[in-house]
């Protein structure tokens, strides 16, 4: 067994039940959690859709609210302009191109206005099942230390992902790098003296021989 096969053993026995943090009862509600994350912890995102999702949860009934309505509900979120003309739209598209139902493909997903790559990453494996790795902060930071993918760019690092991890793992392993992210290899101050892949990290082999 390879260096990398070892790490996703790890973390696979690590984090065996690993799944989004973000509350939601459909595709479209996960598309709009996954808007609002950005930059944006799941608990608050989770605060404020359980308000928001209380009258507006289809895209018919958000393309109700203007787009100064929609900032109130989402104002603690950030970027709450950005993020307000982000879910119209993409609800607009929804509506007009695809019958009300958000698309199940990766290609109907990026054609929605305002949904970049890795919001349709996470949409399709998480709510439709699909094999995809999405590269947010933690994935990028903790696939790089690890060595299991190196990258100067989110999309570098998700091609590397998908050549180093089987393609039956994609979603639980992106999932899994998640959770490592925010339990032990924080940003600064990474728990390395309690990491169980402490010593197969190069991050941390690095910092020891120095």
């Amino acid at each position: 067994m390879n260096t990398q096969e070892e790490v996703l053993k790890r973390l696979a026995a690590l984090y065996p039940d690993a799944r989004p943090a973000l509350r939601y009862e459909s595709p479209y509600e996960l598309l709009v959690a996954v808007i609002l994350s950005a930059q944006c912890t799941d608990e608050r995102v989770n605060r404020v859709t359980h308000v928001l999702f209380e009258a507006h949860n289809t895209p018919e009934t958000m393309l109700g609210l203007s787009q100064e309505e929609l900032e109130t509900y989402i104002y603690s979120c950030g970027f709450y302009h950005n993020k307000a003309a982000h879910i119209l739209s993409a609800s607009r598209d929804i509506v007009e191109k695809f019958g009300g139902k958000v698309p199940n493909t990766l290609e109907g997903l990026q054609s929605l206005a305002g949904v970049g790559r890795k919001t349709a990453n996470v949409v399709y494996s998480v709510a439709f099942g699909g094999d995809a790795i999405a590269v947010d902060t933690h994935v990028f930071r903790v696939a790089n230390r690890l060595g299991l993918a190196e990258g100067k760019t989110p999309l570098a690092v998700e091609e590397g992902l998908m050549k180093a991890i089987p393609q039956s793992d994609w979603s639980k392993a992106h999932h899994w790098l998640i959770w490592h992210g925010r339990k032990v290899c924080h940003s600064q101050r990474p728990a390395c003296g309690t990491c169980a892949l402490a010593e197969l990290c190069k991050w941390n082999c690095a910092q020891t021989k120095r």
